[in-house]
């Protein structure tokens, strides 16, 4: 588990209130009960915050699981 892995599940573990949230790659927003529109730009937006980092529209609309949504974080993290 990465660095930036553990620090994005707590990102999850504060947006969902739920300090026992374990994710995983596969996980979508469907296998999470609270994980609804607003809650998914809450998440966002605190991971933006966290990581200092800027998400697009096309990088949004573009995520479908978590493990995308860490890709998609990694880069911005390499890349600016």
């Amino acid at each position: 588990m990465t660095a930036t892995f553990e620090r994005l599940q707590n990102v999850f573990r504060e947006v969902f209130d739920n300090g026992n949230m374990v994710i995983s790659e596969d996980m979508t927003a469907g296998d999470v009960e609270d994980w609804d529109s607003l809650r998914h730009m809450d998440l966002i937006s605190s991971v933006e915050h966290e990581f200092n980092v800027k998400f697009t529209m096309k990088d949004i609309l573009g995520l479908k699981n978590v493990g995308e949504f860490l890709d998609t974080l990694e880069r911005k993290l390499r890349h600016g």
